[in-house]
């Protein structure tokens, strides 16, 4: 039976927010083998019964079920339309057979909204509550209204909201939609974002109150390394424009406007990093009504709003990916610590907030202080907050029971700290909501080693706690900032284990915004350090460019592209990157990169002692990743088309071989001899002809001589094992990943960690701390190992060589066996469907359960295979260490006897 199990807009499900012709993808699923697509017909319509649809494709021969973008279609502004596809399919020479001979599928349906389609329809104005410059060292919350009339026959009503700060809108007394920390962070003079609502539901004929509460967040509260104030502006604001439309064709625009009014909220303070008190005494009941008018001033001290100026070009529409509540945690245990403290814990190293039930009287207090760690004798650890308060506060209004959680903050921790509290704390009170940014779930393994399994845990778990909107390097202490070296070398892994197109898009969005002139990258992004570097001891030697960090503008785009075979994304960023790899030929010399502030191999424990900087020179990993970045860059243009690729292949050159001059010397060893110098010559493809495998001895030695532990740093430990496994060096880089003792990956997991931290030895193994001053134990970067263990431990791979093979069109299903494992059991979501790979081994014979999802095909290869003994259809043929069978989609069932190198499972 043939079936689309979903269909897909810009790898959203049914998005509300849409600003251009969404392209589509569908999942197919068969239960037969070797499904090719045919034909397809796809349908767009402004109503449901698609009698009079917008576009219709007919039926389109064509095997493609992604990416696909009907052109030449005007859409309309706040609209929902309706989507449907059917396609025919079937096994074998599909693509030669007559439509007839094929099995139709039924159709498949969705839905989009559409935004405001151009920014010239944006008409509403920023209303403020607050009154400038008074508002300058505040962050309290205020409170915005409106109210407006709705004739009889509403058919449909739109609302498009945004803020300078944080925001909640309501409509008739009622919150609209589940988002949090809405708008999000953006550049916002360059760049904010606004949210799509369908509100029909939430009104009435008559009279209809419009509100928001509003919050300093990101705009205006302390953020930042300079931990400077009112960043992006200092009076806070909300915007609505509401789109009603009649059964009689009648359509109005209500907006914010100068007869909306304001007062304060009983939010009386909240920052991103100090947290939030809220005073419920000052609650307004029913201040947004629908029963109150605009001249209601019963309760409050309402006041005109002053309207906030704002260049309204440079808004865009958010399609997904919103910031909202994905987990809820119970309390594990209330405990009290050997110093007397009283202390929540919830078992999960998270970000988000804490809800708390409880019942008190008038003026009682709850305040609670999160963290992240206890020390070394079990009592609360907030060293590593550095000036971070994270804590939360009630007070309360009236005598009975409260349910509240903070509107607009967000703290990272494990625990909290009960500093006050009406009655004894118990753990049935206690929620803690985790918050971050809606991305399907993609990936998961399990395996027989469960330290394994608690490390895959630990780094999908840290990406939860840094996709609040921006990824960020922690969450916890007074930074949480988008650092782009930390995005890099984690977005392969991330792409694994959620659906992070929307997510990725719009920071890259943000990324070519805060380009220099020139085309340099900030070290952040948002790059809210832009006017402060000099107030910091780091960031004043250099503001921007660094080397890993700023190659983020082009890894993440081809990361995304492999990822999702999406060629949107490079052409979107293409100028972006151009602009990059130009900054870096300008400032090169001879070849060689180096510019201003170079972090290198960051916080590497080779190192000098009290330094952050590993003992890699930053000018052999500069110009490393010089060359990196435009082989891709040049390869981006191959793909696109671009005239200017040859230039590229041929720049590329020059790097590679001026790298090779410099760096290596005349008997072919590297100069430098450190793992990450050797490391990032192997992953780059920078060694000399010849010389490989000798550069791969030298960094074994380098291993040996740490009795086989890294002491590598954020850029030499992501590609580590690929160095090793790549090489002939696989059992090597299994004993790298599995060693657990300091320093290592599992060293963290079997002192309890349930994130990645920052630092390798942020506890110490005698139970001490790193310093304090930069000690996050969520810290993603170095889950970076976790494209590894996705790619060659369970061997579920892209294939990079195929032109149509990016996104999983054609995957390589590829495990490679070793560290002892007896099985290793993964999937991963791709844009067409489920990829699964399941090994077992018993003695020296493996069985590999392969599946592969409808329209796609798949080279499977046994990794050191001697002799196949059930090949389930397939021809086997030998390869390079390994035998290779083309496999259609399908679910396969090989056995096959392999080489047991020595120690190779042990």
């Amino acid at each position: 039976m043939l079936e689309i199990v979903r269909i897909l807009m810009d790898y959203e499900k049914d998005p509300a927010g849409v600003e251009e012709m969404p392209q589509f993808n569908w999942e197919l699923k068969s239960d037969k083998r070797g499904v090719v697509q045919k034909a397809y017909q796809l349908q767009i319509a402004e109503n449901r019964d698609f009698d009079t649809p917008v576009y219709d494709s007919g039926v389109t021969e064509s095997c493609e079920s992604a990416h696909i973008r009907p052109l030449h279609v005007e859409l309309k502004s706040a609209v929902n339309y309706g989507v449907r596809v059917r396609v025919w399919a079937g096994a074998g020479d599909v693509l030669h057979a007559a439509l007839g001979e094929c099995e139709e599928s039924a159709w498949c349906e969705g839905s989009f909204v559409t935004a405001l389609l151009s920014s010239e329809e944006w008409k509403a104005p920023f209303v403020s509550a607050e009154s400038a410059p008074d508002c300058r060292e505040e962050s309290k919350g205020t409170l915005v209204r409106g109210s407006f009339s709705v004739g009889s026959g509403l058919k449909e009503a739109y609302a498009f909201t945004t803020a300078l700060g944080l925001y909640h809108f309501y409509l008739n007394g009622e919150k609209v939609g589940e988002d949090e920390m809405t708008p999000g962070w953006t550049s916002y003079r360059r760049h904010l974002l606004y949210q799509t609502y369908d509100v029909t539901r939430c009104l009435r004929e008559g009279v209809n109150t419009a509100g928001a509460m509003v919050g300093a967040g990101w705009y205006k509260g302390v953020m930042g390394l300079t931990r400077s104030r009112n960043n992006y502006g200092d009076q806070t604001a909300f915007a609505m424009q509401l789109v009603l439309r009649y059964e009689d064709g009648r359509e109005e625009t209500v907006c914010t406007g100068d007869s909306w009014e304001g007062t304060d909220a009983p939010v009386v303070f909240s920052e991103i990093y100090h947290g939030e008190t809220y005073d419920a005494s000052l609650e307004l009941p029913g201040w947004c009504g629908a029963d109150r008018t605009a001249a209601d001033h019963t309760s409050g001290d309402w006041h005109a709003v002053e309207t906030v100026p704002y260049d309204t070009s440079v808004l865009h529409a958010q399609g997904g990916a919103r910031v909202r509540v994905i987990d809820r945690i119970p309390a594990k245990e209330v405990f009290v610590t050997p110093k007397g403290e009283t202390v929540i814990d919830f078992g999960q190293n998270m970000a988000g907030r804490i809800r708390v039930t409880a019942s008190g009287k008038k003026g009682d207090v709850i305040e609670l202080r999160c963290f992240e760690i206890l020390d070394t004798e079990g009592n609360v650890y907030l060293d590593n907050l550095r000036k971070a308060r994270t804590t939360m506060k009630y007070i309360f209004g009236r005598d009975g029971e409260i349910s509240y959680h903070p509107h607009f903050t967000y703290m990272g921790f494990r625990y909290a700290l009960v500093v006050s509290y009406p009655g004894t704390p118990e753990a049935k009170a206690f929620t803690a909501e985790t918050l971050h940014s809606g991305m399907e779930p993609a990936g998961e393994i399990t395996c027989s080693n469960p330290l394994l399994n608690q490390l895959h845990h630990n780094y999908l778990w840290g990406l939860k706690g840094n996709f609040l909107d921006v990824p960020t390097d922690c969450p916890q202490r007074d930074e949480r900032l988008g650092w782009t070296g930390d995005a890099q070398i984690f977005c392969r892994t991330a792409c694994y284990l959620m659906n992070t197109y929307t997510f990725y898009k719009k920071w890259l969005w943000d990324l070519k915004a805060d380009q220099t002139p020139e085309g340099g990258v900030p070290h952040v992004v948002p790059n809210i350090e832009e006017e402060h570097a000099e107030g910091n001891w780091l960031l004043k030697q250099g503001p921007h460019s660094a080397s890993a960090w700023a190659d983020a503008a082009v890894i993440v785009p081809w990361t995304m592209y492999l990822m999702y075979g999406d060629t949107a994304i490079l052409e979107r960023q293409y100028d972006s990157m151009r602009k990059w790899i130009e900054f870096m030929r300008e400032h090169s010399e001879d070849y060689i990169w180096n510019y201003k502030l170079q972090l290198g191999d960051w916080v590497a424990l080779d190192a000098e002692e009290g330094s952050f900087f590993g003992a890699t020179p930053t000018d052999l990993t500069s110009t490393a990743y010089f060359a990196y970045s435009t082989g891709l860059f040049a390869r981006i243009a191959g793909i696109l088309k671009k005239d200017e690729a040859a230039e590229y292949e041929d720049l590329y050159g020059h790097i590679v071989k001026k790298f090779q001059d410099t760096f290596f010397d005349g008997n072919g060893s590297l100069k430098v001899q450190t793992q990450t110098a050797h490391i990032v010559a192997l992953y780059f493809g920078l060694v000399p002809e010849g010389r490989t495998e000798q550069t791969v001895n030298g960094l074994k030695r380098l291993l040996d001589k740490e009795d086989g532990h890294l002491v590598t740093g954020f850029i030499g430990t992501p590609y580590f094992c690929h160095a090793l496994s790549r090489n002939g060096c696989l059992k090597e880089a299994y004993d790298l990943l599995l060693k657990e003792d300091y320093p290592s990956w599992l060293y963290q997991v079997k002192m309890g960690a349930t994130t990645i931290w920052e630092h390798w030895d942020g506890i110490k193994p005698d139970g001490t701390m790193w310093s304090p001053g930069m000690n996050s134990f969520n810290h993603y970067a170095y889950g970076a190992i976790g494209e590894w263990m996705y790619r060659v431990m369970a061997g579920i791979e892209t294939d990079e060589a195929a032109f149509t093979g990016a996104g999983f069109k054609h995957a390589v299903i590829w495990p490679r066996m070793g560290g002892g494992l007896s099985y290793t059991d993964a999937r991963h979501e791709t844009i067409y469907g489920t990829i699964r790979v399941r090994w077992e081994m018993e003695g020296n014979r493996i069985t590999l359960l392969a599946d592969i999802p409808a329209n796609t095909g798949a080279a499977i290869r046994l990794d050191r295979a001697q002799r196949v003994v059930e090949d389930d259809g397939l021809c086997f043929r030998p390869g390079d260490g390994y035998m290779e069978a083309e496999a259609g989609s399908g679910t396969y069932r090989i056995v096959f006897e392999f080489e047991n190198f020595a120690g190779a499972f042990s």
